[in-house]
């Protein structure tokens, strides 16, 4: 039970980054700043559920993806560790995307595709889709992911109150923070890719 445990842990914590929480949370923050509380409320509400679909679209049916585009585990390892970084760099830099002159529906696209789940997210999806695993473990990464998306959404629920508690300085700082994290995701992924392919 506890190293079951352990392994969600592990799964929630790695696709909690991988999300990118606080480079989200200063993107919507930015996005909706003309947005009441309720308009708020609503899209983060919005962006959870969107969230959720795109994820677990990827995680059920990636093996399949896998299968029709012929790509071994090792090749998209590479290539998704490679996207991955570019994000984490985007993340130290503070990039984000600028801000709508108008209040439209924001919550699909930009901020739950691509901000949220970007080209590094999907890829890390799909490479954890396509491993053999067991049931269990298969679950795991299910409610792994889940809570992690719950988390995200938790996140952007409280962001006015967030935004007072730290201010837009400290998202910028946590944001970076992030970026570190990914870039030492994304540097994992692409040794064990290249040791795969050289070694097996």
């Amino acid at each position: 039970m506890g190293l079951i445990f352990s392994s969600f842990i592990h799964v929630f914590l790695k696709l909690f980054f991988i999300l990118t929480p606080f480079f989200v949370l200063s993107t919507f923050l930015v996005m909706t700043n003309d947005f009441s509380e309720t308009e708020r409320k609503k899209t983060a509400v919005k962006v959870t559920f969107a969230v959720l679909l795109i994820t677990f679209t990827m995680y059920l049916f990636g093996k399949y993806i896998f299968m029709v585009f012929g790509i071994t585990i090792d090749a998209f390892r590479i290539g998704a560790g490679v996207l991955l970084f570019l994000s984490s760099v985007s993340l130290v830099q503070g990039k984000t995307i600028s801000q709508s002159n108008q209040k439209e529906d924001i919550a699909v696209v930009p901020l739950a595709l691509p901000v949220t789940v970007g080209p590094g997210t999907i890829g890390i999806l799909l490479v954890m889709a396509a491993e053999n695993k067991s049931l269990t473990l298969k679950l795991i990464d299910c409610a792994g992911l889940f809570f992690a998306v719950i988390a995200i959404g938790i996140l952007l629920l409280s962001s006015v109150k967030i935004e007072k508690i730290i201010g837009q300085r400290g998202l910028a700082i946590l944001s970076k923070i992030t970026g570190l994290f990914i870039a030492s995701i994304s540097a994992q992924l692409i040794f064990t890719g290249i040791k795969n392919f050289l070694f097996n």
